[in-house]
């Protein structure tokens, strides 16, 4: 029977890992093409739903039929995530109760979308073991509450899998690292992904985690780095070209996509170049990384502000941290991990792939589970109170 096997559900990418019994070490399931992340994109085509990079590639032309960032929705209602709405292309119903989204002619909910991404993993999970794998641990955000849980323990079963627990993201991180095993002290688990912001604050005593505080920003994230280089850019084409595009969707979803690949491309490199065609108008622009950073910055001090709060509520500074992860892809933007390690005046861990660290944590956890050993039951107990 294969392993209970972790998974970090995220808002962009998902992805999961086991525990290798040869070596004890966490590893990721790949893709058959050596790719860990799946996006977390839907698109309900007439043939069926497909899932991730294919779905992803169908963002523009599809973009009523395509759903991305369900995990937002997961256990809200409609009037809860209202504020949010305008920024997706598929259509929200109004209602009380769960969420529902018309996607072409059918309308679901986001545990259902969320399904089918765990399903697709399920699969990967399926061609590396050989035989199905049935049980998984399914890492949740820390300020979660009880009907988002819900809502993912749902999507699990919907799934087809028996999520044989929770955990939280900033518990999965520590454990990715190895860092109860660490002498007693106090770590800061900074998680920046696609869609939400979290800063968590845990004491190590032994093996056991207590969580000090918690704070974050559950709509800010890598998606508001793209946004701001979408405006960069149309404001760009106004002044440049005399054109004022439209706010057709599918023109919308094409520069959202071209300003991801950007910033993507800037955090290794110090310019990078978007060429896309729009409306007719064969566009090319150059980006300075400096240029983006001068757009986000209000954002990375939006971050920055909620982990100072969360020190106050925790009583302490900056210099009573002894360690400072980072999680999240969003975490690779090099003016994210510049500002961080200046507030807490040390290097940040960076060692494991920041987008893969909480899987590769659930899945510590999930083997540890299968060991009948359950060393952060208590701590988990306290982020839910704190949360």
């Amino acid at each position: 029977m294969p392993p209970i096997i972790g998974i970090d559900l995220g808002t962009t990418n998902s992805v999961m890992a086991y525990v290798d019994y040869r070596t004890g070490l966490p590893r990721v399931i790949p893709d058959r093409r050596g790719q860990a992340l799946m996006p977390s994109v839907v698109s309900f085509t007439p043939e069926g739903p497909v899932v991730g990079d294919e779905a992803t590639r169908l963002l523009a032309q599809e973009s009523r039929s395509t759903v991305f960032s369900a995990k937002r929705l997961l256990g809200r209602s409609y009037d809860e995530a209202a504020p949010e709405l305008a920024d997706l292309p598929f259509t929200v119903l109004p209602g009380e109760g769960t969420i529902r989204l018309l996607v072409g002619d059918r309308e679901v909910t986001p545990p259902e979308v969320s399904a089918l991404v765990l399903r697709a993993l399920g699969e990967r999970a399926a061609a590396h073991f050989g035989e199905p794998a049935r049980r998984a641990v399914i890492a949740v955000p820390a300020y979660f509450d009880e009907r988002q849980r819900r809502a993912t323990r749902e999507a699990g079963r919907i799934a087809g899998l028996e999520v044989v627990g929770l955990l939280n993201e900033p518990t999965a991180a520590a454990l990715a690292y190895g860092l109860p095993r660490r002498p007693n002290g106090v770590l800061a688990i900074y998680d920046l992904g696609g869609g939400t912001f979290d800063i968590s604050l845990l004491r190590v005593d032994g093996s056991a985690f207590e969580v000090l505080a918690t704070n974050g920003h559950p709509r800010l994230g890598g998606d508001d780095f793209d946004r701001a280089l979408v405006e960069l850019l149309l404001e760009d084409i106004r002044r440049s070209h005399g054109t004022e595009l439209a706010s057709e969707r599918g023109t919308m979803q094409q520069l959202r996509l071209a300003a991801e690949a950007a910033k993507v491309d800037l955090s290794s490199r110090p310019r990078t170049a978007v060429r896309i065609s729009l409306e007719g108008l064969a566009y090319h622009r150059e980006i300075a990384r400096a240029e983006f950073e001068d757009r986000i910055d209000a954002l990375v001090k939006g971050t920055l502000i909620r982990c100072r709060l969360a020190l106050r509520d925790a009583g302490l500074v900056p210099g009573d941290v002894d360690e400072v992860v980072l999680v999240g892809g969003s975490t690779r933007v090099p003016l994210v991990r510049r500002r961080v390690e200046a507030l807490f005046g040390r290097p940040a861990h960076t060692r494991l792939a920041a987008d893969q660290v909480v899987a590769l944590g659930a899945a510590v956890h999930a083997n540890i589970l299968e060991a009948g050993r359950l060393p952060v039951e208590a701590a988990e107990r306290r982020t839910a109170a704190v949360a």
